[in-house]
């Protein structure tokens, strides 16, 4: 591939720390912090529609959250599973309506199935969007106990002969396996950040290029709301931090009326841009809204 601004990102003096959105609002809030960079996250999606994540029940949605942010000032990088089809041809297509809707990266994940069926997609992936960042995970880590690093290898190298721009190694923690796994890679790595895992400077050192945040922070923030109802049942004012109602309020961007051409629209799977600098008119409502 070429080298776009989000590959670059992956070669810089720093890896790149890349957290993971589920909506517009909590995507406009990370890029107004600084990230230059945005991942969704498939199980955020899912969750907040209340589908099952990894079964491939949420395609339309997923496509759907990319058009709603791929225009946006920020780099965006779609998690899409497995592709939601076992035909590579299928997963190409998913690959050009997610490009076409401003993504720049797709994570692809082998859920541990046949590893030349995920290369064969992967290939198809580049063939059809040359330019996408395909960042190629797999699950020996996540779903498997990661027990045999050779299958580890096996599959990352299949997975860089197909194209992979990255890689990615789910639940691998270990500081001295993440060293002996990077020796075998010709392509950045990517780990997930854990809590319970080395911190961002360490994986930084170790050579770690890519760090991303999968679902943690949804579960943080459905984390932090039951906190704050723990904390108002028994009396005690809420800890942590909330944007006020005028501070989310100001994160849309659309008119009454380009939200109404959007929604006929994304009907009929066309991409409409945000109007930048447009309000809704709406009377303001109370801050406890």
């Amino acid at each position: 591939m070429t080298a776009t601004p989000f590959a670059a990102l992956h070669h810089a003096d720093a890896p790149l720390l890349l957290p993971n959105a589920w909506d517009h609002a909590s995507a406009a809030l990370l890029a107004a912090e600084g990230f230059g960079a945005v991942g969704t996250t498939s199980l955020g999606v899912a969750a907040a529609a209340g589908l099952p994540d990894g079964v491939a029940a949420t395609r339309d949605l997923t496509v759907r959250l990319a058009r709603q942010l791929g225009g946006a000032p920020y780099l965006l990088s779609v998690d899409a599973e497995d592709g939601y089809s076992q035909n590579p041809e299928e997963v190409a297509e998913l690959a050009r309506e997610l490009a076409a809707a401003g993504a720049v990266g797709i994570n692809l994940e082998d859920a541990l199935g046949p590893a030349d069926l995920h290369a064969a997609k992967i290939a198809a992936v580049k063939a059809a969007v040359p330019d996408l960042f395909v960042n190629a995970r797999t699950d020996t880590h996540w779903l498997g106990d990661g027990a045999d690093e050779r299958e580890t290898v096996r599959r990352l190298d299949a997975y860089q002969q197909a194209g992979a721009d990255g890689v990615f190694v789910p639940g691998l923690t270990d500081p001295a396996r993440i060293t002996t796994l990077l020796k075998t890679l010709d392509v950045p790595l990517n780990i997930l950040y854990s809590p319970a895992g080395p911190p961002v400077a360490h994986l930084a050192d170790l050579g770690v290029r890519r760090i991303s945040l999968g679902s943690y922070l949804y579960r943080r923030a459905l984390g932090a709301a039951l906190d704050a109802m723990a904390d108002i049942r028994s009396g005690r004012p809420p800890r942590g931090t909330a944007p006020t109602y005028d501070e989310v309020q100001a994160l849309s961007t659309e008119s009454p009326r380009t939200y109404g051409d959007r929604a006929g629209s994304q009907q009929s799977g066309a991409k409409v841009g945000f109007l930048p600098g447009d309000r809704h008119s709406s009377a303001r409502k109370p801050p406890e809204s």
